[in-house]
């Protein structure tokens, strides 16, 4: 009788560390996805505040020349304003298909590596 009660006993103490070791581990792994994606986030941001910068020299300088070759320097800034006011709105009419699935998709994708 007492060595049922023993195994019984036994029994719960492993299922017990079974269920430690389970929680421990779904941890670990939440740890782990959630610094993989912050990290992922990080680093794309870091290559976005460059590309920004770099466009947005790039636009003031082709502003300037096309302002020089159309005579005044804020005929070149209207014509990149007018630009972007054409590029906003062909991402406006396609943002779901060009921009929100495939952004959607690549979370998805790395959350479930």
């Amino acid at each position: 009788m007492e060595d049922q009660e023993s195994l019984i006993e036994t029994l719960i103490e492993k299922g017990e560390q079974y269920g430690k070791t389970t929680i421990e581990l779904l941890k670990l792994k939440t740890l782990d996805k959630s610094a993989d994606v912050a990290s992922t986030i990080i680093s794309w941001a870091i290559v976005i505040v460059f590309a920004v910068l770099f466009f947005l020299i790039l636009n003031i300088g082709i502003a300037l020349w096309l302002g020089e070759l159309l005579g005044k320097s804020y005929y070149g800034f209207f014509a990149v304003a007018g630009f972007y006011a054409l590029l906003a709105l062909v991402f406006a009419i396609f943002r779901e298909s060009m921009v929100k699935r495939p952004i959607n998709n690549s979370i998805v994708t790395q959350v479930l590596e």
